[in-house]
């Protein structure tokens, strides 16, 4: 079994070797950035670049839900994120997608040049939204928008007319997962901001300690309270134990406080799993971010074996691959998994070369050197911008040919520039249905991907291949400011 699976190995490195056709990292990362600018909800900045997009959503908190109605009548919820192709604000993938463009600007930052100022933008537009969503002590704003009407209608965020809604929890009705993942968004972005704004960091920092402290003092999923408006949508299916521990170590890292350590060692335990990392599950980041802190011997080993269940070699390999070499993890968009995955590989290939150490996976995989981890992220990087069967790019408006017909509404409808009259919300349904390109090129964009056999309908209505979202491009943002600067997949 050992032998066969370094041959499967070797086979898909070697399939994306001979496909590989160099790319252009820095490209790729200045797309990357620029959809989130394509993402913004709100009153845009006179420097917004993608100029298709207008102003949106700019009464974002003046509708309540039931039950908050006696703490304020109006709340500025201006700004933030739509998470992919519809218009709903979704704070927990929000939070994700900050504390991912944070890390990737703390790790990578150095690597990304002229771009690392448009990456802070990005993180402070997430960072101005959560703390308007935290603003109020003992409240955490979760969502805003009624993702049912939403979902029924194909409009342009800049003529919406559905239910503009928010939701929060409270003591009452507690969010552990969402409130430790907006503290950890802040916490990460206070590190990043330490460098350039120390005032602003300060406020981020504050705010993220008040925020894990309510998420931990009051435990409990926001699925009981509010399930019926964030499930299936963002529906938490780990639990909230790993997003306290995920907010504890971003907390510790921007603090060093021992009592963050402390907290760490003592609820690590409650981690299900070691081979998962996306917006609902933090377990392999966890164990990936601890490493690096050296704070944390069981971390080490459990992201020892985060690597072994990914990498096609290893005798205790848990993922799957197409026939390509892209790698497959059941559980929504797979571009998801590819992206974040290939982050954590090349933040754990630095800190095994800071400590000369490899990874042991048994069998004939024995001594994984930190060059193997950045080999298999390279492979992923690649198939994405179009080393693949198809030499197609899964990258929008990246290459030669990329995804046209996309799921996301704003670039499918016809731009106000082109159409100014008001689109309501069944207006837009030709747009939905037409075999026609979408009229705006959302550069950057990340789809969710080709299926397990490498193929790609490049359908509007297939919205799990051709949906792009925020934390697919997070990760990925990091990964392309590593090979904008190691463009040979070596290591440092």
């Amino acid at each position: 079994m050992d032998l066969i699976m370094i041959v499967v190995g070797a086979l898909i490195l070697l399939t994306v070797t001979e496909r590989s056709r160099g790319h252009d990292y820095g490209d790729a990362l200045s797309k990357s950035i620029l959809f989130f600018e394509a993402q913004r909800s709100g009153k845009l900045p006179p420097t917004q670049r993608v100029t298709w997009r207008k102003d949106s959503a700019v009464h974002d908190g003046d509708q309540f839900q039931e039950g908050v109605s006696h703490l304020y009548r109006k709340l500025d919820l201006v700004g933030g994120y739509y998470d992919a192709g519809d218009n709903v604000k979704f704070n927990f993938p929000m939070a994700f997608s900050t504390s991912m463009l944070a890390w990737s600007v703390i790790q990578f930052g150095s690597s990304m040049g002229a771009e690392r100022k448009h990456a802070l933008e990005a993180i402070r537009w997430g960072t101005e939204y959560l703390m308007k969503a935290t603003s109020v002590p003992g409240y955490v704003v979760v969502q805003v928008g009624d993702p049912y009407s939403d979902h029924n209608c194909w409009q342009r965020p800049e003529d919406m007319d559905t239910s503009r809604t928010f939701y929060a929890v409270s003591k009452e009705c507690p969010g552990s997962e969402v409130s430790a993942e907006i503290a950890a968004a802040l916490a990460a972005s206070s590190i990043v901001f330490k460098r350039y704004q120390l005032a602003y960091s300060a406020r981020l920092l504050r705010r993220a300690r008040m925020v894990f402290e309510f998420a931990d003092k009051y435990r409990g999923s926001y699925n009981d309270g509010l399930g019926h408006w964030v499930c299936p949508f963002y529906c938490d299916y780990s639990g909230y134990q790993d997003e306290l521990v995920w907010g504890a170590a971003w907390l510790f890292k921007a603090t060093k406080n021992s009592y963050y350590r402390k907290y760490i060692d003592e609820n690590i335990h409650n981690l299900k799993t070691f081979a998962e990392f996306g917006w609902d599950s933090k377990d392999a980041g966890i164990n990936v971010l601890l490493s690096t802190l050296m704070i944390s011997n069981s971390s080490n080993s459990n992201a020892d074996n985060f690597i072994c269940s990914v990498l096609p070699e290893s005798p205790s390999l848990s993922v799957s691959y197409s026939p390509g070499g892209l790698m497959f993890k059941q559980g929504g968009s797979n571009l998801q998994h590819a992206t974040a995955f290939s982050f954590l590989f090349l933040v754990y290939a630095d800190y095994l070369n800071k400590v000369n150490r490899h990874v042991d996976c048994g069998g004939k995989a024995s001594a994984i050197s930190p060059t193997r981890l950045i080999q298999f992220a390279r492979s992923q990087v690649d198939y994405i911008l179009g080393s693949n069967p198809l030499k197609m790019s899964y990258m929008v408006g990246y290459g030669e040919k990329y995804p046209k017909r996309i799921h996301h509404r704003a670039s499918s409808l016809p731009s106000i520039d082109m159409q100014r009259g008001h689109i309501d919300c069944k207006g837009g349904s030709s747009y939905f249905q037409s075999q026609n390109p979408n009229p705006n090129v959302l550069l950057g964009a990340l789809v969710g991907g080709p299926d397990i056999n490498d193929q790609y309908a490049d359908s509007r209505s297939d919205f799990v291949h051709s949906e792009p979202t925020t934390y697919i491009n997070a990760p990925f943002v990091g990964a392309l400011a590593y090979f904008k600067s190691h463009p040979s997949s070596k290591p440092n």
